[in-house]
């Protein structure tokens, strides 16, 4: 654990990518092969489920720091992550613990069986066997939020150096459905099973924002453009007469989308289909509210698939009768994607191609762009033509060109404080709009959160004014005298019954700060439903 510990530390105090990948390379060079597999886990997402939850965790810190839990609470609510407080409050002994990485997450998982009073001297124990730092890397293990600054591509290129293998098969071996409480490092990264390749996907190919002027791309002719489909980006894999569906988070979602198994038999075996799956309601592309009817759902209804079935748009062939073509040019996989997917329209198969763009100019695409919500896109994307299909985000030959968000002015109604270093301001803020309630009189109606947008000197204004304003404390909420308005920004809106408001937003965000409106001069719920595409 120590050495874990100090890795995170390098990697969690550091900004530059060399210093972390000389970091990663060092401890993969010396850990045991058992901890080097759960460090790849962690640092993957891959965590071990949470033993104890976190109600029990801040009562028995505060215990064991002999301090009230009022006081360990407004310590929390200051602080703002609760392992860092947890690692803060409690004394350092002189004891020490030599477990290794993976004896403690092997403990974490065989806690969760445990009685209260068992968990509770289990961490006790294991709190005080440990300095600062490795208590606060304890415990993010323990309450299963661990989140590091380092991407799995660094990961990826430090074992390259330590095993002298191609960072991209690597990043092919470390996707998939793997379990590191069952497998071994020599399985997992040495071994060359093409048994174990069956279901795994490659790594995805990411795009940049173009955020520049288009015409900055060149020529035209050099250039593939296509819808950006806002779903969940995936690929589906047919081998060995199975089939997979991956999501851009290295998720197994085979079983939420059964529609697709009718493809097995249908398309060639050996396909590997890059491409986007999106809610297919009454015959067009519908809004991504509707998928997440059916995202997170352990089992998906009949009613369910009825109401809301889905297709895959698809725009890119990894893999074509069992060859990986990824090293071809977009333009010979797109041909090969087009044959195949006229190959089996007569099948009715919930796939479709998603077509290109046909521009001369740019401003023929910046027309096609404005057209984008209409079709139920965010924009467009542009594919070098002759590129091929890299790993990872890499800049020059797949740029995104997203639609301005659409935006509204509203009024701060409640705030919270926020968390790391703005731990002791209140930066998390919620906003209304007007409405006429049934009395015909017009109030303030909350309808999305927000605590992103404002630069630091901003943050601060608004804290003080916050603070100085509150009218009701509501544990670490409070509200606030209506009297700012905010631009609010955000990527996609739909009807929905679950807000207050009848409206849900996705992705707000804080535009501006409109210092010179009134909140007479904020919009109303009906101008925000008004945005909702017909």
């Amino acid at each position: 654990m120590k050495n874990f510990a100090q890795l995170i530390k390098t990697l969690d105090t550091s900004n530059k990518t060399n210093v972390k990948v000389e970091a990663l390379t060092e401890y993969f060079r010396h850990a045991s092969d058992k901890d080097k597999v759960w460090t790849i886990a962690i640092l993957s997402h891959r965590r071990p489920p949470r033993p104890v939850n976190t109600t029990l965790l801040r009562q028995w810190a505060s215990e064991l720091a002999n301090i009230p839990l009022w006081l360990f609470e407004d310590s929390y609510h200051i602080v703002g992550d609760l392992a860092e407080t947890i690692a803060l409050v409690i004394p350092t002994t002189e004891n020490q613990s030599d477990k290794s990485l993976s004896e403690y997450v092997e403990e974490m998982i065989m806690l969760k069986t445990k009685t209260e009073q068992e968990k509770r001297e289990y961490l006790h124990q294991n709190w005080l066997a440990l300095n600062y730092y490795e208590r606060f890397v304890f415990t993010k293990l323990i309450t299963g939020s661990f989140r590091i600054g380092v991407s799995q591509k660094l990961m990826t290129r430090a074992l390259a150096r330590v095993t002298e293998m191609d960072e991209d098969i690597l990043a092919h071996k470390l996707m998939g459905d793997w379990d590191p409480q069952r497998i071994t490092f020599q399985k997992l990264v040495l071994d060359e099973k093409p048994a174990d390749m069956l279901s795994k996907p490659y790594p995805f190919y990411l795009a940049y924002a173009l955020e520049g002027d288009v015409q900055d791309l060149g020529n035209p002719d050099e250039w593939s453009a296509e819808h950006k489909w806002d779903g969940i980006r995936s690929q589906t894999i047919l081998r060995n007469g199975q089939m997979y569906v991956w999501s851009r988070g290295e998720e197994l979602v085979t079983d939420k989308y059964p529609e697709f198994q009718s493809f097995l038999n249908v398309i060639p075996d050996g396909t590997v289909i890059d491409g986007e799956i999106l809610p297919w309601v009454e015959g067009s592309v519908g809004s991504f509210n509707d998928l997440q009817t059916r995202i997170g759902r352990k089992t998906v209804s009949p009613a369910l698939l009825k109401k809301v079935p889905v297709i895959i748009k698809a725009y890119d062939l990894l893999e074509w009768k069992g060859k990986d073509i990824r090293e071809l040019p977009y333009e010979k996989r797109r041909e090969l994607l087009e044959g195949m997917i006229e190959g089996v329209k007569d099948f009715n198969l919930p796939l479709q191609l998603s077509e290109r763009i046909s521009f001369e100019t740019w401003e023929d695409a910046l027309r096609e762009k404005e057209r984008a919500r209409e079709v139920r896109s965010e924009g467009l994307m542009f594919k070098r033509k002759d590129s091929p299909y890299l790993v990872g985000r890499k800049k020059g030959d797949w740029w995104k060109w997203k639609l301005d968000p659409y935006s509204i002015d509203a009024v701060l109604t409640y705030a919270m404080r926020g968390s790391g270093r703005r731990a002791n301001l209140f930066t998390d803020y919620t906003f209304a709009l007007w409405q006429d309630n049934e009395n015909g009189e017009k109030e303030l109606v909350t309808f999305a959160k927000a605590y992103s947008g404002l630069t630091d000197k901003e943050f601060r204004m608004v804290d003080d004014f916050i603070k100085k304003n509150t009218l009701e404390r509501f544990g670490p909420v409070r509200s606030v005298t209506p009297k700012l308005v905010f631009e609010i920004g955000f990527e996609g809106i739909a009807l929905s019954g679950r807000h207050k408001s009848g409206v849900a937003t996705r992705f707000p965000r804080i535009l501006r700060w409109r210092t010179d409106k009134t909140i007479e001069e904020a919009n109303t719920i009906d101008d925000l439903k008004a945005l909702i595409p017909r």
